[in-house]
């Protein structure tokens, strides 16, 4: 896969594996469990080293790491340790695995995911989904959603958006003029127009796309996502697009909004600061910084308490003031 390098967290080094696997296994051994020396080896080792100490961790004791984990630690400690214990090839599958089981779908989940993820990512997650759970990602998502939001998924997990090599300004006229005139211009909205071509279309001659229906229109295209579709639909369009314009900006944004006001949507800060840590989080920062007059790391501080704040200040992997 991609080597990506805007991570926060990168491999560890001198790395000894077995001496982590005999750290963490005194640390959560007898009563009471030393959280500190749990929480600090895992987050300061990168995933595939993560790997290496479970295996280690068997080896020297004949006991699961994540099992222990589960029984030594709680809440929202517990579910940020299991999730950084996840292999990474299954992060996204196993999260959509579970936004689309039993009772209620989570969109929220499905949408950050398929938004937010290139085509060659995707098709990665289709992969291990129909290897890992003997299923097909699309029928499961497909039997879960319905009306335009399942048709825009749809497309997204085709995982087919043009390549970007250079951009054709005559077709860049055209689809700004096609969106204007199924968003602004219509009575009710043609939203197949929408799902075509920000499906479809390459990231770079989106992105002109865009300013050319700020031109035509004098309308940002999420006003019109904003005015003229709502619900589920709405949340993917706004994804989608945001996505395009730029992933660490809609990602620092996703942050924002999970611990903005009354109340933390933890569930979406730990997914978001997992997956992303090896990935971007250092773009994200920047962006977060950028964009809401404080730094990620001061947020998660006044957001969150105890080893679970320390957990995700070490993820966070410092402060932009």
């Amino acid at each position: 896969l991609l080597q990506y390098t805007r991570g926060t967290v990168t491999a560890f080094a001198p790395f000894d594996a077995r001496a982590d696997a005999e750290a963490l296994r005194k640390a959560m051994k007898g009563l009471g469990t030393d959280e500190e020396t749990v929480l600090t080896i895992l987050t300061t080792r990168n995933n595939a080293q993560r790997q290496e100490i479970a295996s280690a961790f068997k080896t020297l004791f004949g006991r699961d790491l994540v099992d222990d984990l589960k029984s030594e630690l709680t809440g929202k400690l517990e579910t940020l340790m299991v999730s950084l214990m996840r292999p990474a090839y299954l992060f996204d599958a196993h999260a959509l695995k579970h936004a689309i089981k039993g009772a209620g779908t989570n969109e929220k989940v499905l949408t950050e995911i398929l938004a937010s993820r290139t085509p060659a990512e995707v098709q990665n997650i289709k992969q291990v989904y129909l290897q890992e759970y003997e299923a097909n990602l699309e029928d499961k998502i497909t039997g879960e959603t319905s009306g335009h939001f399942q048709r825009l998924l749809v497309v997204l997990l085709q995982a087919n958006r043009d390549p970007d090599v250079g951009v054709d300004e005559a077709l860049v006229e055209q689809d700004a003029q096609v969106l204007f005139r199924a968003g602004e211009l219509k009575w009710g909205t043609d939203e197949e127009k929408f799902i075509t071509i920000l499906g479809t279309r390459s990231v770079s001659h989106l992105r002109r796309v865009f300013d050319k229906y700020m031109t035509i229109s004098g309308f940002q295209i999420e006003e019109t996502i904003d005015r003229e579709t709502s619900g589920d639909l709405e949340k993917l369009l706004l994804a989608v697009v945001k996505c395009i314009r730029s992933v660490p900006a809609y990602f620092a944004e996703t942050l924002y909004y999970s611990m903005k006001g009354a109340g933390t949507d933890d569930d979406t800060l730990i997914r978001v600061m997992v997956s992303r840590s090896e990935v971007d989080l250092l773009d994200i920062r920047r962006e977060f910084r950028k964009n809401f007059a404080k730094s990620l790391y001061q947020m998660i501080q006044k957001d969150t308490s105890g080893d679970y704040r320390k957990a995700l200040l070490l993820l966070c992997g410092g402060d932009d003031d």
